[in-house]
């Protein structure tokens, strides 16, 4: 029999940011089955473009450079980059994302576990921004080769009418917004399902990984719960009170990056909350924002934005929710 005292030995960075990493490969897995090896090629600038910023940022701040560079926290950020970003996109967009990413919202801020604001949501904000037109080129299901994938993403002619098309978020809101009914626009084969084609397996993939997240007691169950709860009861109220001109919380929770926000963006470590109720009100803050900004906003997917905003609140959502001190007035064990 073992007794106390009990001595665990803590979580790496590492070994946290391996276990993301390995979380994430059922999504790219479907992601590459469903829309094209584009994805990998990104995927690969994006890390190499992160490792090199982090190496060259320890260095002119004169900090240890291995450890750090190898705790795989760049590349994590780097492989949301890339996922967060359209398949297609030209590869200097994808180097000046991250370079946002790892240079200003991280190592400007002080580095790993400084950062107020998420790396790769502000690295996606800044570039749909700036670049509107080259984030909105989202190749449909089966119809870009890799070979035509990797044209563009080396920078080829951007010819793309007869290959790409709005997102199923983006089409479902232009539909609605030229009168319209779900119903009707549901039919298009924009849509698979429950969601857009081909983007449900993904979503299935990336709930998958966030399942062995939750598995190995990487993340806790708050930040994704919140985050899903506060997307579908938004949207679910919607679409009771007028289902013709508001899609289910099914189809919201399928489309867009409703489930990597889940598992992989909102429970950030170092951005997001820290109490456990405050998680819940975070995630549920980010899942309302980015329902709002879908359905009434000016661009497709509002996540992005959510998570942001929310990241402003959590050293309010922080100093509200922390629970009292054991064996004062009116307090309770932590």
């Amino acid at each position: 029999m073992i007794h106390s005292p009990y001595i665990r030995k803590p979580a790496s960075v590492q070994r946290v940011m391996f276990n993301v990493l390995l979380a994430l490969v059922p999504g790219i897995a479907a992601y590459v089955w469903q829309i094209g090896a584009g994805i990998l090629v990104n995927i690969a600038i994006a890390t190499l473009t992160a490792v090199a910023a982090e190496v060259i940022m320890l260095s002119l701040r004169k900090r240890p450079v291995m450890l750090a560079a190898t705790d795989l926290s760049a590349v994590v950020t780097a492989w949301l980059v890339a996922l967060a970003f359209p398949p297609i996109v030209p590869w200097w967009l994808t180097v000046l994302a991250v370079l946002v990413a790892i240079v200003a919202v991280k190592h400007l801020y002080g580095g790993l576990g400084q950062n107020p604001f998420n790396p790769a949501m502000a690295a996606y904000c800044t570039m749909i921004v700036a670049y509107p037109a080259l984030m909105s080129q989202w190749p449909a299901a089966g119809t870009v080769d890799f070979a035509t994938q990797l044209h563009l993403i080396l920078g080829g002619a951007r010819e793309l009418d007869a290959v790409t098309g709005a997102t199923a978020l983006d089409a479902l809101r232009t539909g609605l917004r030229a009168n319209g009914s779900v119903a009707t626009l549901l039919q298009s084969n924009t849509y698979g399902a429950v969601g857009g084609r081909g983007w449900e397996w993904i979503a299935a993939g990336y709930l998958l990984g966030g399942l062995f997240l939750l598995a190995s007691r990487t993340i806790t169950w708050h930040l994704p719960t919140g985050f899903l709860v506060g997307l579908g009861v938004t949207s679910g109220i919607f679409w009771l009170i007028h289902p013709e001109q508001f899609a289910s919380p099914l189809f919201h929770l399928a489309s867009g990056g409703a489930m990597l926000a889940a598992f992989f963006i909102v429970t950030d470590p170092v951005s997001g909350a820290t109490t456990p109720r405050g998680k819940l009100i975070f995630a549920a803050g980010v899942g309302l924002i980015a329902y709002l900004i879908r359905a009434f906003g000016a661009y497709p997917e509002g996540i992005a934005f959510g998570v942001l905003l929310m990241n402003i609140c959590v050293p309010l959502i922080d100093m509200k929710t922390q629970p009292a001190v054991f064996g004062h007035r009116g307090g309770r064990q932590p």
